[in-house]
């Protein structure tokens, strides 16, 4: 893989999704030792697979066991999962921290339209006072790409942030709001306040700060806190180079070279392109982990593609790691 199979990702549409994500699915079971194990150890043929229907996903727990590379590399940057000391944390291998920015910097445009012109402002605590997290690399290249002076992090100065709100309302400033769920519903109680040109993007996560509530609750006490019409969501992890945004309701719509899908609990081989049941995540821009990942959120995917996130597996380890020899 090269620059001009990066080109494709970023250029894919529809209809040529299945062709590159066939085209990956061998380059990564080819050069990818891990997937290749795991790959073997299902009752398919590895070489045959032709069609989406027939690419395996991997299980997410992996990224906590094993060292996903495709090809052999010393990696630019690590992403690590958030965690307690009692967890093991997810680790993603990033071999060009140039192919995530640019993951994220054309999903975002395609969404909110060019950065330049936006404030940006991150209220991710936690995210900031631990290392390698790959929101925090994401959110602090928008907010040196907006170029206002208004953007920035912040920490817990809930009052500063207040004051700073303001300012930007009454300029009529188009501002991003990002923060994670119980930095927001903390800042929500404090300083409510009208918001009529920002937007309010939570990026999930209670992490055991507060009592878990609804993704619906958390968005109707934000709505009501701020006089908003709807919040903004944005879905992505440590895995994954690429996200998807939700305008609104919570309803997640992907770049065009992500997709979703969704299997069944009992079945995790049963997978469907609409439907309830578990998410099957396939993100091209994974060119040098893998692709094709199965997650541990229960949610449910529409027929055009779009999905929501409705909560995690209860008992998550996703078993499949153990299919393959110790010691890899």
């Amino acid at each position: 893989m090269n620059c001009e199979h990066e080109d494709k990702v970023f250029s894919t549409d529809e209809a040529h999704f299945e062709e590159l994500a066939v085209d990956l699915f061998h380059f990564q079971y080819k050069h990818n030792p891990v997937y290749n194990q795991y790959v073997n150890s299902l009752p398919i043929v590895g070489q045959d697979v032709r069609s989406l229907a027939g690419i395996p996903f991997l299980p997410i727990q992996c990224f906590k066991s094993h060292t996903i590379k495709t090809t052999s590399f010393e990696a630019e940057v690590v992403f690590e999962s958030s965690g307690t000391t009692q967890t093991i944390n997810s680790r993603h291998y990033v071999k060009d921290a140039g192919l995530y920015k640019r993951s994220f910097l054309t999903a975002f445009g395609q969404f909110y339209g060019p950065t330049a012109g936006w404030c940006v402002i991150g209220l991710l605590p936690n995210y900031l006072e631990r290392r390698h997290s790959s929101l925090v690399v994401m959110v602090d290249e928008l907010i040196r790409q907006s170029g206002h002076p208004a953007s920035g992090f912040y920490l817990y100065e809930h009052e500063k942030l207040h004051g700073v709100l303001q300012q930007l309302e009454a300029q009529g400033q188009k501002t991003i709001l990002i923060g994670v769920t119980f930095a927001l519903l903390d800042f929500a109680e404090k300083f409510p306040l009208p918001l009529k040109h920002t937007i309010i993007m939570e990026t999930g996560g209670m992490k055991g700060r507060r009592e878990e509530i609804t993704r619906q609750q958390v968005h109707d006490i934000l709505k009501a806190a701020f006089g908003l019409p709807a919040i903004h969501a944005e879905y992505g992890m440590t895995e994954l180079l690429s996200q998807a945004y939700a305008a609104g309701e919570g309803i997640l719509h992907c770049p065009p070279w992500m997709k979703v899908l969704v299997r069944e609990e009992d079945d995790p081989f049963a997978v469907h392109a609409a439907g309830t049941g578990v998410l099957n995540v396939i993100d091209l821009a994974n060119i040098y982990s893998c692709s094709f990942i199965a997650t541990e959120d229960v949610g449910r995917v529409y027929e055009n593609g779009s999905f929501e996130v409705q909560g995690r597996m209860d008992n998550s380890d996703i078993r499949g790691c153990s299919l393959m020899v110790a010691g890899l």
